[in-house]
């Protein structure tokens, strides 16, 4: 039996399934849950933003130029750190509260892309935006979630715990020693959301990207080690990505003589 061939969606497809969104949002009016309006402008801001980049990468498939795949992949990392930065309750000051998340996640997800495309897929140039992009967009995405996680929860519990963690340097603990315990459990919250991912993949949930690949036409199995593909390397990028936010956050929390710096986190 041939696949079937993709089924176009006509902006009558589109218009009805906004509706539902538009229906949740008065129903969070009438119920006073203060979130509809956030709703109905993340529904608009991911409207124009994908639409957008339909046309971007429209131009970019033609041209395969690696300028513009380099300078599209900066602006997706730019963003993603400011998302990062954006979620915290207590982000670190000054350049420290978009850099750390942004280097975390160029570290982690573009190494990890890197080698996916030069070991793995292999695609001829490496660079092949078709590859590339949606590649290291899914990674930024979910290791953007990860690192977001860590860092806020390592933040929120040093604002929290303030008193225990000085203590612990007046006993005479380093500052490693000190913030131990929060180091690790903001470590533990930002891989909580990959690791049920995973759990759940094939049995509570079918993968976007799996479903998206069986959608186009694409054979059961070959969408299936496409998304362990994608999951294994998400995984990989969340963990080191978020290991590597937290040890410089929580170093960046004490000076040189080991002792707190609170005014380093924005209240």
């Amino acid at each position: 039996m041939q696949p079937e061939t993709l089924i176009s969606l006509t902006p009558f497809d589109l218009a009805l399934a906004a509706g539902l969104v538009l229906a949740v949002a008065a129903l969070s009016w009438r119920l006073r849950l203060d979130i509809g309006r956030r709703m109905l402008i993340a529904s608009l801001r991911s409207t124009l933003q994908l639409l957008l980049l339909g046309l971007v990468l429209k131009t970019l498939f033609h041209s395969s130029h690696p300028g513009l795949v380099a300078a599209l992949a900066t602006l997706m990392l730019g963003v993603a750190g400011y998302e990062v930065m954006a979620r915290q309750k207590h982000p670190l000051r000054g350049f420290w509260g978009f850099g750390t998340g942004t280097v975390s996640m160029f570290l982690s997800s573009f190494s990890i892309t890197l080698l996916a495309l030069l070991t793995v897929l292999q695609p001829t140039p490496w660079y092949t935006p078709q590859y590339a992009i949606p590649l290291l967009g899914m990674l930024l995405g979910n290791t953007m979630t990860g690192i977001a996680v860590a860092l806020d929860n390592l933040t929120r519990q040093t604002v929290d715990k303030r008193q225990q963690i000085e203590a612990r340097l007046a006993l005479g603990q380093t500052a490693a020693d000190a913030i131990g315990d929060i180091r690790r459990d903001a470590l533990r919250a930002g891989l909580i959301p990959i690791v049920n991912s995973m759990a759940t993949a094939g049995i509570v949930s079918l993968p976007g990207m799996m479903t998206g690949q069986i959608l186009a036409g694409s054979p059961p199995m070959e969408a299936a080690k496409y998304q362990l593909l994608i999951l294994f390397l998400i995984a990989a990028g969340t963990g080191f990505g978020s290991v590597v936010a937290v040890m410089v956050a929580s170093h960046r929390l004490f000076d040189v003589r080991a002792r707190l710096r609170r005014d380093r986190l924005r209240n």
